[in-house]
Protein backbone atom coordinates (compact mmCIF):
# COMPACT_ATOMS: atom_id res chain seq x y z
CA UNK A 1 0.00 0.00 0.00
CA UNK A 2 1.36 3.70 -0.94
CA UNK A 3 0.34 6.91 0.30
CA UNK A 4 -1.68 8.80 -2.11
CA UNK A 5 0.68 11.92 -2.39
CA UNK A 6 -0.11 13.30 -5.71
CA UNK A 7 -3.07 13.43 -7.63
CA UNK A 8 -4.16 14.73 -11.23
CA UNK A 9 -8.05 15.60 -11.14
CA UNK A 10 -9.38 16.67 -14.85
CA UNK A 11 -13.23 15.39 -15.30
CA UNK A 12 -16.21 16.44 -18.01
CA UNK A 13 -18.37 15.35 -15.34
CA UNK A 14 -18.30 17.55 -12.16
CA UNK A 15 -20.32 16.13 -9.52
CA UNK A 16 -18.53 15.89 -6.15
CA UNK A 17 -15.12 16.72 -7.50
CA UNK A 18 -15.30 19.56 -4.94
CA UNK A 19 -15.57 17.38 -1.98
CA UNK A 20 -13.33 14.67 -3.25
CA UNK A 21 -10.61 17.38 -4.07
CA UNK A 22 -11.25 18.53 -0.25
CA UNK A 23 -10.89 14.72 0.71
CA UNK A 24 -7.39 14.22 -0.70
CA UNK A 25 -6.18 17.45 0.46
CA UNK A 26 -7.19 16.43 4.13
CA UNK A 27 -5.28 13.76 3.52
CA UNK A 28 -2.25 16.33 2.41
CA UNK A 29 -2.22 15.17 -1.35
CA UNK A 30 -1.20 17.67 -3.91
CA UNK A 31 -3.52 18.57 -6.40
CA UNK A 32 -2.89 18.92 -10.14
CA UNK A 33 -5.76 20.37 -12.12
CA UNK A 34 -6.64 21.74 -15.41
CA UNK A 35 -9.31 24.19 -17.00
CA UNK A 36 -12.77 24.61 -15.64
CA UNK A 37 -11.95 21.55 -13.12
CA UNK A 38 -9.12 23.89 -11.10
CA UNK A 39 -11.19 26.68 -10.56
CA UNK A 40 -14.43 24.80 -9.23
CA UNK A 41 -11.64 23.03 -6.81
CA UNK A 42 -10.56 26.72 -6.06
CA UNK A 43 -14.17 27.95 -5.19
CA UNK A 44 -14.16 25.15 -2.85
CA UNK A 45 -11.13 26.73 -1.13
CA UNK A 46 -8.92 23.59 -2.18
CA UNK A 47 -5.34 24.62 -2.94
CA UNK A 48 -4.80 23.56 -6.59
CA UNK A 49 -1.97 23.59 -8.99
CA UNK A 50 -2.72 23.90 -12.98
CA UNK A 51 -1.12 21.36 -14.74
CA UNK A 52 0.58 24.13 -17.12
CA UNK A 53 2.83 24.95 -14.35
CA UNK A 54 3.63 21.24 -14.36
CA UNK A 55 4.59 20.72 -17.55
CA UNK A 56 5.54 24.44 -18.64
CA UNK A 57 3.05 24.54 -21.54
CA UNK A 58 -0.20 26.71 -21.40
CA UNK A 59 -3.39 24.49 -22.68
CA UNK A 60 -3.75 24.84 -25.95
CA UNK A 61 -5.11 24.07 -29.11
CA UNK A 62 -8.49 25.28 -28.50
CA UNK A 63 -7.42 22.80 -24.97
CA UNK A 64 -6.75 19.78 -27.43
CA UNK A 65 -3.52 19.77 -25.25
CA UNK A 66 -3.29 19.71 -21.92
CA UNK A 67 -1.98 16.87 -19.99
CA UNK A 68 0.12 14.91 -23.85
CA UNK A 69 3.36 16.09 -22.50
CA UNK A 70 6.17 13.90 -20.62
CA UNK A 71 5.90 15.65 -17.07
CA UNK A 72 2.28 14.19 -16.93
CA UNK A 73 2.58 10.59 -18.83
CA UNK A 74 5.55 10.19 -17.07
CA UNK A 75 4.91 10.31 -13.99
CA UNK A 76 2.08 8.31 -14.08
CA UNK A 77 4.10 5.55 -16.23
CA UNK A 78 7.07 5.78 -13.80
CA UNK A 79 7.08 2.17 -11.85
CA UNK A 80 7.86 3.01 -8.43
CA UNK A 81 9.82 -0.28 -7.76
CA UNK A 82 11.85 0.53 -11.20
CA UNK A 83 15.05 1.98 -10.17
CA UNK A 84 16.03 3.03 -13.71
CA UNK A 85 12.39 4.65 -14.14
CA UNK A 86 12.91 6.58 -11.18
CA UNK A 87 16.35 7.74 -11.61
CA UNK A 88 15.25 9.27 -15.26
CA UNK A 89 12.28 10.89 -13.53
CA UNK A 90 14.52 12.46 -11.30
CA UNK A 91 16.96 13.08 -13.92
CA UNK A 92 14.64 15.05 -15.29
CA UNK A 93 12.85 16.87 -12.48
CA UNK A 94 9.47 14.80 -12.72
CA UNK A 95 7.28 14.11 -9.66
CA UNK A 96 5.61 11.12 -9.05
CA UNK A 97 1.97 10.84 -9.80
CA UNK A 98 0.06 8.72 -7.23
CA UNK A 99 -3.85 9.34 -8.88
CA UNK A 100 -5.02 10.04 -11.86
CA UNK A 101 -9.36 11.37 -11.41
CA UNK A 102 -10.43 11.32 -15.19
CA UNK A 103 -13.74 11.27 -17.01
CA UNK A 104 -14.28 11.85 -20.65
CA UNK A 105 -16.19 14.25 -22.90
CA UNK A 106 -19.69 13.31 -23.56
CA UNK A 107 -19.30 12.12 -27.02
CA UNK A 108 -22.04 9.63 -26.97
CA UNK A 109 -24.33 12.94 -25.83
CA UNK A 110 -23.16 14.72 -28.55
CA UNK A 111 -23.86 11.26 -30.71
CA UNK A 112 -27.21 11.57 -29.58
CA UNK A 113 -27.91 14.56 -30.53
CA UNK A 114 -30.32 15.51 -34.02
CA UNK A 115 -28.60 16.25 -36.78
CA UNK A 116 -25.05 16.48 -35.43
CA UNK A 117 -22.37 17.56 -38.24
CA UNK A 118 -19.20 15.38 -38.23
CA UNK A 119 -17.00 18.48 -36.58
CA UNK A 120 -18.88 18.24 -33.60
CA UNK A 121 -18.75 14.60 -33.24
CA UNK A 122 -14.84 14.80 -33.96
CA UNK A 123 -14.48 17.88 -31.23
CA UNK A 124 -16.17 15.56 -28.81
CA UNK A 125 -12.98 12.75 -29.09
CA UNK A 126 -11.36 12.83 -25.56
CA UNK A 127 -7.67 12.12 -26.24
CA UNK A 128 -6.14 13.37 -23.39
CA UNK A 129 -8.46 11.75 -21.01
CA UNK A 130 -7.86 8.22 -22.38
CA UNK A 131 -4.32 8.44 -22.25
CA UNK A 132 -4.30 9.20 -18.96
CA UNK A 133 -6.93 6.07 -18.42
CA UNK A 134 -4.70 3.78 -19.78
CA UNK A 135 -1.92 5.23 -18.21
CA UNK A 136 -2.37 5.10 -14.91
CA UNK A 137 -4.36 1.41 -15.55
CA UNK A 138 -1.36 0.55 -16.73
CA UNK A 139 0.96 1.34 -14.07
CA UNK A 140 -1.82 -0.33 -11.43
CA UNK A 141 0.26 -1.16 -8.81
CA UNK A 142 1.44 2.23 -8.33
CA UNK A 143 -0.90 4.66 -9.46
CA UNK A 144 -4.93 4.84 -8.53
CA UNK A 145 -7.21 5.56 -11.29
CA UNK A 146 -10.74 6.93 -11.10
CA UNK A 147 -12.96 6.82 -13.46
CA UNK A 148 -16.66 7.74 -11.75
CA UNK A 149 -17.87 9.68 -9.41
CA UNK A 150 -19.66 6.81 -8.18
CA UNK A 151 -16.47 5.68 -6.56
CA UNK A 152 -15.44 9.31 -4.55
CA UNK A 153 -17.31 8.05 -1.71
CA UNK A 154 -15.67 4.53 -1.09
CA UNK A 155 -12.34 5.56 -2.10
CA UNK A 156 -12.34 8.63 -0.06
CA UNK A 157 -13.38 6.25 3.49
CA UNK A 158 -10.69 3.76 2.50
CA UNK A 159 -8.24 6.89 2.67
CA UNK A 160 -9.45 8.34 5.90
CA UNK A 161 -9.39 5.10 7.62
CA UNK A 162 -5.99 4.11 5.97
CA UNK A 163 -4.17 7.26 6.44
CA UNK A 164 -4.14 8.22 2.84
CA UNK A 165 -3.72 4.58 1.36
CA UNK A 166 -5.17 2.49 -1.05
CA UNK A 167 -5.10 -1.48 -0.93
CA UNK A 168 -3.93 -3.56 -3.96
CA UNK A 169 -6.99 -4.64 -4.42
CA UNK A 170 -8.67 -1.39 -4.55
CA UNK A 171 -5.86 -0.42 -7.27
CA UNK A 172 -6.66 -3.97 -9.08
CA UNK A 173 -10.29 -3.33 -8.87
CA UNK A 174 -9.74 0.87 -10.62
CA UNK A 175 -7.86 -0.71 -12.97
CA UNK A 176 -10.33 -3.07 -14.69
CA UNK A 177 -12.62 -0.58 -14.45
CA UNK A 178 -11.08 2.12 -16.35
CA UNK A 179 -9.84 -0.06 -19.30
CA UNK A 180 -13.95 -1.06 -19.48
CA UNK A 181 -14.47 2.82 -19.86
CA UNK A 182 -11.52 2.93 -22.12
CA UNK A 183 -13.18 0.45 -24.17
CA UNK A 184 -16.70 1.31 -24.25
CA UNK A 185 -15.85 5.15 -24.88
CA UNK A 186 -13.87 3.55 -27.90
CA UNK A 187 -16.47 0.94 -29.35
CA UNK A 188 -18.97 4.00 -29.10
CA UNK A 189 -17.19 6.63 -31.31
CA UNK A 190 -16.73 3.63 -33.81
CA UNK A 191 -20.01 2.70 -33.63
CA UNK A 192 -21.46 6.29 -34.30
CA UNK A 193 -18.95 6.97 -37.08
CA UNK A 194 -19.77 3.89 -38.78
CA UNK A 195 -23.16 5.68 -38.95
CA UNK A 196 -22.16 8.19 -41.28
CA UNK A 197 -20.99 5.81 -44.03
CA UNK A 198 -23.86 3.12 -43.41
CA UNK A 199 -24.96 1.52 -46.17
CA UNK A 200 -28.46 0.05 -44.83
CA UNK A 201 -30.20 -0.30 -41.69
CA UNK A 202 -27.78 -2.89 -39.94
CA UNK A 203 -24.07 -1.69 -38.85
CA UNK A 204 -20.52 -3.45 -40.19
CA UNK A 205 -19.72 -3.86 -37.25
CA UNK A 206 -21.96 -5.39 -34.11
CA UNK A 207 -20.61 -3.34 -30.67
CA UNK A 208 -22.58 -5.03 -27.64
CA UNK A 209 -21.60 -2.63 -25.15
CA UNK A 210 -23.58 -2.97 -22.07
CA UNK A 211 -22.66 -3.18 -17.94
CA UNK A 212 -23.65 -5.61 -15.48
CA UNK A 213 -26.88 -4.09 -13.77
CA UNK A 214 -27.48 -6.97 -11.38
CA UNK A 215 -26.73 -10.55 -11.15
CA UNK A 216 -29.95 -12.48 -10.97
CA UNK A 217 -30.53 -15.66 -8.88
CA UNK A 218 -30.35 -17.97 -11.53
CA UNK A 219 -31.72 -17.81 -15.29
CA UNK A 220 -33.97 -19.55 -16.97
CA UNK A 221 -33.47 -22.83 -14.81
CA UNK A 222 -31.88 -22.76 -11.32
CA UNK A 223 -28.81 -24.50 -12.61
CA UNK A 224 -27.99 -22.23 -15.09
CA UNK A 225 -26.28 -18.92 -14.15
CA UNK A 226 -27.89 -15.01 -15.41
CA UNK A 227 -26.86 -11.20 -15.18
CA UNK A 228 -28.87 -8.19 -16.34
CA UNK A 229 -26.75 -6.24 -18.29
CA UNK A 230 -28.30 -2.66 -20.42
CA UNK A 231 -28.02 1.05 -20.19
CA UNK A 232 -29.63 3.27 -17.44
CA UNK A 233 -32.78 4.96 -17.80
CA UNK A 234 -35.10 3.17 -20.54
CA UNK A 235 -37.02 0.04 -21.35
CA UNK A 236 -37.16 -2.81 -19.14
CA UNK A 237 -33.29 -2.88 -18.60
CA UNK A 238 -33.40 0.64 -17.03
CA UNK A 239 -36.26 0.59 -14.75
CA UNK A 240 -36.67 1.44 -11.72
CA UNK A 241 -38.08 -1.24 -9.18
CA UNK A 242 -39.91 0.23 -7.10
CA UNK A 243 -41.13 -2.24 -4.52
CA UNK A 244 -41.18 -6.12 -4.59
CA UNK A 245 -39.09 -9.02 -4.67
CA UNK A 246 -35.95 -9.62 -6.81
CA UNK A 247 -36.49 -9.77 -10.11
CA UNK A 248 -35.80 -13.01 -11.64
CA UNK A 249 -34.77 -14.15 -15.39
CA UNK A 250 -38.07 -14.89 -16.43
CA UNK A 251 -39.83 -12.27 -14.67
CA UNK A 252 -37.40 -9.86 -17.32
CA UNK A 253 -38.33 -11.34 -20.16
CA UNK A 254 -41.90 -11.16 -19.26
CA UNK A 255 -41.54 -7.73 -18.35
CA UNK A 256 -39.98 -6.88 -21.41
CA UNK A 257 -43.15 -8.66 -23.57
CA UNK A 258 -45.74 -7.11 -21.43
CA UNK A 259 -44.29 -3.38 -22.20
CA UNK A 260 -43.84 -3.48 -25.44
CA UNK A 261 -46.93 -4.73 -26.35
CA UNK A 262 -48.60 -1.68 -23.85
CA UNK A 263 -46.53 0.67 -26.25
CA UNK A 264 -48.87 -0.84 -29.24
CA UNK A 265 -51.85 1.10 -27.99
CA UNK A 266 -53.00 5.03 -28.09
CA UNK A 267 -55.39 4.54 -25.66
CA UNK A 268 -55.20 3.03 -21.86
CA UNK A 269 -54.07 -0.07 -22.34
CA UNK A 270 -52.93 -3.31 -20.64
CA UNK A 271 -51.15 -6.31 -21.67
CA UNK A 272 -51.33 -9.84 -19.46
CA UNK A 273 -48.35 -11.87 -20.39
CA UNK A 274 -47.40 -15.68 -19.33
CA UNK A 275 -44.45 -16.74 -20.87
CA UNK A 276 -44.13 -14.58 -23.05
CA UNK A 277 -47.37 -14.62 -24.60
CA UNK A 278 -50.90 -12.60 -24.29
CA UNK A 279 -53.20 -14.49 -22.25
CA UNK A 280 -55.35 -11.27 -21.82
CA UNK A 281 -55.26 -7.70 -23.72
CA UNK A 282 -57.01 -4.72 -23.95
CA UNK A 283 -57.65 -0.91 -24.70
CA UNK A 284 -60.37 0.56 -23.35
CA UNK A 285 -61.62 4.30 -21.80
CA UNK A 286 -60.07 3.71 -18.58
CA UNK A 287 -57.15 1.45 -17.40
CA UNK A 288 -59.53 -0.51 -15.28
CA UNK A 289 -61.98 -1.32 -17.79
CA UNK A 290 -58.56 -2.30 -19.99
CA UNK A 291 -57.37 -4.34 -16.66
CA UNK A 292 -61.23 -6.12 -16.25
CA UNK A 293 -61.49 -6.78 -20.12
CA UNK A 294 -57.84 -8.12 -20.29
CA UNK A 295 -58.41 -10.58 -17.45
CA UNK A 296 -62.08 -11.95 -19.01
CA UNK A 297 -60.45 -13.00 -21.68
CA UNK A 298 -58.20 -16.06 -19.31
CA UNK A 299 -58.35 -15.38 -15.84
CA UNK A 300 -57.07 -18.99 -14.77
CA UNK A 301 -53.99 -18.43 -17.13
CA UNK A 302 -53.59 -14.89 -15.54
CA UNK A 303 -52.47 -15.94 -12.31
CA UNK A 304 -48.80 -15.43 -11.64
CA UNK A 305 -48.89 -13.57 -14.83
CA UNK A 306 -46.66 -10.46 -15.72
CA UNK A 307 -48.32 -7.27 -16.42
CA UNK A 308 -47.67 -3.98 -18.97
CA UNK A 309 -49.92 -0.91 -18.66
CA UNK A 310 -48.80 2.36 -20.92
CA UNK A 311 -50.44 4.61 -18.42
CA UNK A 312 -49.70 6.13 -14.84
CA UNK A 313 -51.54 3.28 -12.59
CA UNK A 314 -54.42 4.55 -11.02
CA UNK A 315 -56.36 3.59 -7.72
CA UNK A 316 -59.46 2.22 -9.14
CA UNK A 317 -56.82 -0.48 -11.69
CA UNK A 318 -54.65 -0.22 -8.37
CA UNK A 319 -57.68 -2.00 -6.60
CA UNK A 320 -58.90 -4.59 -9.08
CA UNK A 321 -55.46 -5.67 -10.06
CA UNK A 322 -54.85 -6.23 -6.13
CA UNK A 323 -57.47 -9.18 -6.26
CA UNK A 324 -55.48 -11.47 -8.23
CA UNK A 325 -51.86 -12.86 -7.42
CA UNK A 326 -50.02 -11.04 -10.14
CA UNK A 327 -45.61 -11.56 -10.13
CA UNK A 328 -44.97 -8.44 -11.99
CA UNK A 329 -45.90 -4.59 -13.63
CA UNK A 330 -44.31 -2.60 -16.31
CA UNK A 331 -45.53 1.27 -16.20
CA UNK A 332 -44.46 4.71 -17.01
CA UNK A 333 -45.37 5.68 -13.18
CA UNK A 334 -47.70 5.11 -10.03
CA UNK A 335 -50.11 7.17 -8.57
CA UNK A 336 -49.33 8.02 -4.60
CA UNK A 337 -52.52 6.32 -3.50
CA UNK A 338 -52.02 3.55 -5.89
CA UNK A 339 -48.50 2.22 -4.67
CA UNK A 340 -49.69 2.61 -1.00
CA UNK A 341 -52.38 0.14 -1.85
CA UNK A 342 -49.92 -1.95 -3.57
CA UNK A 343 -47.52 -1.99 -1.27
CA UNK A 344 -49.82 -4.42 0.58
CA UNK A 345 -48.37 -7.38 -1.39
CA UNK A 346 -44.82 -7.01 -0.35
CA UNK A 347 -43.70 -9.52 -2.80
CA UNK A 348 -45.82 -7.64 -6.03
CA UNK A 349 -42.39 -6.20 -7.98
CA UNK A 350 -43.40 -2.96 -9.16
CA UNK A 351 -41.27 -1.08 -12.01
CA UNK A 352 -41.24 2.50 -13.08
CA UNK A 353 -40.46 2.02 -16.93
CA UNK A 354 -38.92 4.87 -19.25
CA UNK A 355 -39.81 4.80 -22.70
CA UNK A 356 -37.14 3.89 -24.62
CA UNK A 357 -36.93 1.53 -27.89
CA UNK A 358 -33.79 -0.24 -28.98
CA UNK A 359 -33.32 0.29 -32.59
CA UNK A 360 -31.82 -3.61 -33.00
CA UNK A 361 -33.16 -7.00 -31.52
CA UNK A 362 -30.18 -8.63 -31.04
CA UNK A 363 -30.07 -12.51 -30.02
CA UNK A 364 -27.32 -14.87 -29.33
CA UNK A 365 -26.92 -18.61 -31.16
CA UNK A 366 -24.22 -20.89 -31.25
CA UNK A 367 -20.78 -19.24 -32.65
CA UNK A 368 -22.61 -15.75 -32.99
CA UNK A 369 -25.53 -13.36 -32.89
CA UNK A 370 -28.26 -12.31 -34.85
CA UNK A 371 -29.51 -9.04 -35.41
CA UNK A 372 -32.41 -7.56 -36.87
CA UNK A 373 -34.45 -4.45 -36.73
CA UNK A 374 -37.58 -4.02 -34.51
CA UNK A 375 -40.84 -4.67 -35.49
CA UNK A 376 -42.42 -1.32 -36.03
CA UNK A 377 -44.77 -2.08 -38.65
CA UNK A 378 -48.05 -0.37 -38.05
CA UNK A 379 -51.31 -1.30 -39.92
CA UNK A 380 -52.48 1.30 -42.00
CA UNK A 381 -55.64 1.06 -43.44
CA UNK A 382 -55.48 2.68 -46.65
CA UNK A 383 -52.62 -0.06 -47.76
CA UNK A 384 -54.59 -2.91 -46.54
CA UNK A 385 -56.14 -5.21 -49.61
CA UNK A 386 -60.06 -6.38 -48.71
CA UNK A 387 -59.92 -9.75 -50.98
CA UNK A 388 -63.13 -11.10 -50.26
CA UNK A 389 -66.95 -9.76 -51.99
CA UNK A 390 -67.96 -8.78 -47.98
CA UNK A 391 -66.11 -6.03 -47.06
CA UNK A 392 -65.54 -5.45 -42.97
CA UNK A 393 -67.82 -3.48 -41.07
CA UNK A 394 -66.45 -0.77 -38.95
CA UNK A 395 -66.97 -3.17 -35.70
CA UNK A 396 -64.68 -5.84 -37.34
CA UNK A 397 -62.37 -3.35 -38.54
CA UNK A 398 -61.81 -2.13 -34.77
CA UNK A 399 -61.16 -5.60 -33.98
CA UNK A 400 -58.78 -6.40 -36.42
CA UNK A 401 -56.47 -3.39 -35.48
CA UNK A 402 -56.67 -4.78 -32.21
CA UNK A 403 -55.74 -7.97 -32.80
CA UNK A 404 -53.34 -7.35 -35.46
CA UNK A 405 -51.47 -5.43 -32.88
CA UNK A 406 -51.64 -8.49 -30.40
CA UNK A 407 -50.60 -11.02 -33.15
CA UNK A 408 -47.27 -8.79 -33.59
CA UNK A 409 -46.71 -9.78 -29.98
CA UNK A 410 -47.50 -13.80 -29.64
CA UNK A 411 -45.28 -16.76 -30.75
CA UNK A 412 -45.58 -17.98 -34.28
CA UNK A 413 -47.81 -19.57 -35.49
CA UNK A 414 -50.13 -16.60 -33.69
CA UNK A 415 -54.13 -16.72 -34.06
CA UNK A 416 -56.06 -14.17 -31.89
CA UNK A 417 -59.67 -14.08 -31.69
CA UNK A 418 -60.75 -10.14 -30.76
CA UNK A 419 -63.50 -7.86 -30.17
CA UNK A 420 -62.60 -4.50 -30.69
CA UNK A 421 -60.55 -3.62 -27.53
CA UNK A 422 -60.21 -7.01 -25.93
CA UNK A 423 -58.66 -10.35 -27.06
CA UNK A 424 -61.28 -13.14 -26.56
CA UNK A 425 -58.83 -16.27 -27.35
CA UNK A 426 -54.91 -16.16 -28.35
CA UNK A 427 -53.52 -19.79 -29.68
CA UNK A 428 -49.45 -19.04 -29.61
CA UNK A 429 -46.37 -21.17 -30.12
CA UNK A 430 -48.33 -24.17 -32.60
CA UNK A 431 -46.45 -26.11 -35.54
CA UNK A 432 -49.39 -25.87 -37.27
CA UNK A 433 -51.74 -22.77 -37.95
CA UNK A 434 -54.55 -24.84 -37.63
CA UNK A 435 -53.40 -26.17 -34.41
CA UNK A 436 -53.44 -22.16 -33.63
CA UNK A 437 -56.76 -21.37 -34.58
CA UNK A 438 -58.34 -24.62 -32.31
CA UNK A 439 -55.97 -23.73 -28.95
CA UNK A 440 -57.25 -19.72 -29.35
CA UNK A 441 -60.82 -21.19 -29.54
CA UNK A 442 -60.29 -23.73 -26.80
CA UNK A 443 -58.56 -21.34 -24.72
CA UNK A 444 -61.77 -19.06 -25.11
CA UNK A 445 -63.83 -18.39 -21.92
CA UNK A 446 -65.85 -15.50 -23.65
CA UNK A 447 -68.74 -16.36 -26.24
CA UNK A 448 -66.63 -16.69 -30.15
CA UNK A 449 -69.29 -15.70 -32.21
CA UNK A 450 -68.62 -12.34 -33.85
CA UNK A 451 -64.99 -12.03 -33.23
CA UNK A 452 -62.75 -11.53 -35.58
CA UNK A 453 -59.21 -13.50 -36.24
CA UNK A 454 -55.63 -12.11 -36.62
CA UNK A 455 -53.15 -14.79 -38.17
CA UNK A 456 -49.44 -13.31 -38.21
CA UNK A 457 -48.31 -15.51 -41.31
CA UNK A 458 -51.01 -16.53 -44.04
CA UNK A 459 -53.12 -19.43 -43.73
CA UNK A 460 -51.14 -21.69 -46.16
CA UNK A 461 -54.92 -23.99 -46.27
CA UNK A 462 -58.35 -22.77 -46.18
CA UNK A 463 -59.00 -25.42 -42.98
CA UNK A 464 -57.39 -22.76 -40.33
CA UNK A 465 -59.96 -20.15 -41.83
CA UNK A 466 -63.21 -23.09 -41.70
CA UNK A 467 -62.24 -23.94 -38.55
CA UNK A 468 -62.23 -20.17 -37.24
CA UNK A 469 -65.74 -19.85 -38.84
CA UNK A 470 -66.89 -22.93 -37.30
CA UNK A 471 -65.80 -21.25 -33.86
CA UNK A 472 -67.83 -17.82 -34.85
CA UNK A 473 -65.42 -15.72 -36.61
CA UNK A 474 -66.64 -13.51 -38.99
CA UNK A 475 -63.67 -11.20 -40.58
CA UNK A 476 -59.73 -12.22 -40.84
CA UNK A 477 -56.77 -10.43 -41.05
CA UNK A 478 -53.61 -12.15 -42.52
CA UNK A 479 -50.72 -11.04 -44.15
CA UNK A 480 -51.53 -13.28 -47.35
CA UNK A 481 -48.09 -14.56 -49.61
CA UNK A 482 -49.86 -18.10 -49.99
CA UNK A 483 -49.72 -20.23 -53.12
CA UNK A 484 -52.82 -21.01 -51.49
CA UNK A 485 -54.46 -17.92 -51.47
CA UNK A 486 -56.95 -18.02 -53.77
CA UNK A 487 -58.23 -21.26 -52.24
CA UNK A 488 -58.31 -19.50 -48.94
CA UNK A 489 -60.31 -16.36 -50.42
CA UNK A 490 -62.95 -18.76 -52.35
CA UNK A 491 -63.02 -20.28 -48.83
CA UNK A 492 -64.28 -16.73 -47.33
CA UNK A 493 -65.99 -16.15 -49.89
CA UNK A 494 -67.92 -19.34 -49.85
CA UNK A 495 -68.51 -19.22 -45.95
CA UNK A 496 -69.93 -15.18 -46.36
CA UNK A 497 -67.13 -13.65 -44.52
CA UNK A 498 -64.64 -10.56 -44.61
CA UNK A 499 -60.85 -10.79 -45.17
CA UNK A 500 -58.23 -8.43 -45.38
CA UNK A 501 -54.68 -8.90 -46.49
CA UNK A 502 -51.67 -6.30 -45.29
CA UNK A 503 -49.06 -7.78 -47.31
CA UNK A 504 -47.31 -7.61 -43.64
CA UNK A 505 -45.71 -10.56 -41.82
CA UNK A 506 -45.28 -10.58 -37.84
CA UNK A 507 -43.53 -13.67 -37.17
CA UNK A 508 -42.40 -13.91 -33.32
CA UNK A 509 -39.56 -16.54 -32.61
Amino acid sequence: MARIQRALISVTDKTGVQEFAAELHAIGAEIISTGGTARLIRQAGVPVKDVAEVTGFPEMLDGRVKTLDPHVAAGILAMRGNAAHMRAIAQHRIQPIDMVVVNLYRFEDAARKAGVERAELIENIDIGGPSMIRAAAKNYQDVAVVVSPSDYHAISAELRASRGELAAATHWRLAKKAFRTTADYDAAISARLEEEDAVGELPADLALRAPKVADLRYGENPHQAAALYGTAGQGIAGAQQLQGKELSYNNLVDLDAAWQLALEFTGPAIAIIKHTNPCGCAEQATLAEAWRKALECDPVSAYGSVVGINRTVDLETAREMAKLFVEAVAAPDYAPEALALLAAKKNLRLMKVAPGLDPLVVKSITGGFLAQTADRARLDRRAAVVKTRRAPTEDEWSAMEFGWKVAKHTKSNAIVYARPGQTVGVGAGQMSRVDSVKLGAMKAILPLAGTVVASDAFFPFADGLEEAVKNGATAFIQPGGSVRDQEVIDAADRLAVAMLFTGVRHFRH
